[in-house]
């Protein structure tokens, strides 16, 4: 016998009438059941299992509204499709608020229903075969790219098209493809790897580069300031493209966005990339113009962000535009947005904001040092949802909720983001080295060239030299360092958890989003 399309109940206290509906979905291959009253449609939903209830509005006893309810109260996910005479619009809203899958008015054909049931049944099946068959056209075409010299606008390009499809298969997960598309971001991440070898150090130098994180200031918020505009800069965390635009259909409904990106210095890492963002220099003329900065950094201490407000002060001195007023504020801890969320009023007096959040960074190391967080961030679509639950409860998406109805401009970024680190790779180092996980510095650091960048001049790299015959590495692709004689111990802390320091697209291609209010 072959098998049911989907159990449809129909109710109508004119079923009768209905019959040639009835037989067209039949010969369909639909099992279709009916009922003629609210109170018979309620009994058979609690004795019998429907994938789609058809319910008319008007009927004797029960209307359908009132039978619609008695329904979802014993199954509140059944989709349902109503059918009215009645075109009055307290009667769709009321339909709508009762989360009813659509609206049929009266008179409907056989075909009309036909093709509620499929969007209603088979939407999300045949939204699944379509995503399946445009990723596998793309494929090939994404292979070919990455063996060409790409631009680093190129780069951005590819990497926000795999984003998208990242985000399009959270929405099926069940199509087979997400090994596939996973195996395609290493691969672009190997020829990232090669891209970022070779141009890196040519930017530095000034030829043809791209906004790197000193030059985020000049390039996103000084613009503003010369048109004295209000601007709102708020820096979240370690926070990734795709999570920042996982975030985005929130953010829309407030908000016109312009996205941009902006390249994380090496290492990915907050003494480097997050205080060139607050100081505009690189990390070799930051330690030497605040050599408390370079001291911390060397003595490796617990923050390395304290003078982020110091360096911003002073940047906007530099700039001009020291007789701006502006408030710093960095916000670690829920009690703390809440604080800030309950002063936004006063905040929104100052010319500018600078805002850092630290959660979606909390979270990822967290998620290394708990098992229940690394059960709840397993992989990239789990620490995903895990930022978007946060967002959509935090203090932050209720200040940029005010924000949307003042005269600031808002430009969101990062300081880098991360990678989930799978691969753990020996690596021999001085007592004194740095604890990285995907970056240390130090003397006498050794490790294989494939699974690291050695820089050996970190002048070449702009960055601090500490120490004798300073160095640093970075690591590549999916790794992250261990000691030999604590193998298991990192293995057990670090293995499956997202990591940052390293080199990756995930972690150097930061978005930058401008949002205006609507």
């Amino acid at each position: 016998m072959e098998k049911s399309r989907a159990n449809i109940l129909w109710v109508d206290d004119e079923i009768d009438h209905l019959k040639p509906h009835i037989l067209f979905l039949e010969e369909k291959g639909y099992t279709i059941s009916t009922a003629t009253n609210g109170g018979d449609a309620v009994s058979l939903v609690e004795s019998s299992a429907f994938d789609l209830i058809l319910l008319d509005q008007t009927m004797p006893g029960i209307d359908g509204l009132e039978t619609l309810k008695r329904i979802k109260a014993i199954h509140a996910d059944i989709p349902t499709i109503m059918i009215t005479k009645s075109e009055d619009e307290w009667l769709m809203d009321a339909a709508i608020s009762d989360y009813i899958s659509q609206l049929l008015i009266k008179p409907v054909n056989p075909s009309q229903i036909l093709m509620a049931c499929k969007q209603v049944l088979e939407k999300s099946k045949l939204r699944e075969a379509k995503a399946t068959s445009d990723y596998l056209k793309v494929f090939q075409d994404i292979s070919q790219r990455i063996q060409n010299d790409l631009t680093i606008d190129e780069w951005w390009d590819l990497y926000h098209e795999l984003v998208q499809w990242q985000l399009r298969f959270d929405e099926h997960r069940d199509t087979g493809l997400g090994d596939i598309l996973k195996e395609q971001f290493q691969s672009c991440n190997r020829e990232f790897i090669h891209f970022i070898e070779n141009n890196y150090t040519r930017w530095l130098a000034g030829e043809n580069k791209p906004v790197l994180s000193p030059q985020f200031y000049d390039s996103f918020i000084k613009p503003e300031l010369e048109k004295d505009q209000k601007t709102c800069f708020i820096v979240v965390d370690c926070l990734r493209h795709d999570q920042l635009m996982a975030l985005m259909p929130d953010i829309q409904k407030y908000f016109n966005v312009k996205m941009d990106y902006q390249v994380s210095l090496l290492p990915t890492a907050t003494p480097y990339s997050r205080n060139a963002l607050f100081c505009g220099m690189y990390p070799d003329e930051m330690v030497k113009k605040y050599p408390e900065q370079g001291k911390m950094m060397e003595e490796h201490a617990p923050s390395l962000n304290q003078l982020e407000k110091e360096f911003f002060a002073d940047l906007l001195k530099r700039t001009g535009f020291g007789h701006k007023s502006f408030h710093y504020h960095k916000i670690w801890a829920v009690e703390e947005g809440n604080k800030f969320k309950n002063r936004i009023q006063d905040y929104l007096k100052q010319d500018i904001l600078a805002i850092v959040v630290n959660f979606v960074d909390i979270l990822a190391h967290k998620s290394s040092q708990s098992n229940v967080l690394k059960e709840m961030v397993p992989d990239e679509a789990g620490y995903r949802i895990a930022v978007k639950s946060w967002f959509g409860n935090s203090w932050l998406f209720q200040v940029l909720k005010v924000l949307s109805e003042s005269d600031f401009k808002v430009i969101i970024t990062s300081d880098h983001g991360s990678i989930r680190v799978q691969k753990d790779v020996m690596v021999a180092a001085d007592k004194d080295a740095s604890s990285g996980v995907r970056y240390k510095f130090g003397r006498n650091l050794n490790t294989k060239s494939r699974n690291a960048l050695i820089v050996k001049n970190p002048a070449e790299y702009r960055l601090p030299a500490f120490g004798q015959q300073p160095s640093y590495i970075m690591a590549k692709d999916d790794v992250y360092f261990v000691y030999p004689n604590q193998v298991h111990k990192y293995q057990s802390m670090y293995g499956n958890s997202f990591q940052h320091g390293g080199i990756s697209m995930e972690e150097i291609l930061v978005p930058v989003a401008t949002l205006v209010g609507k």
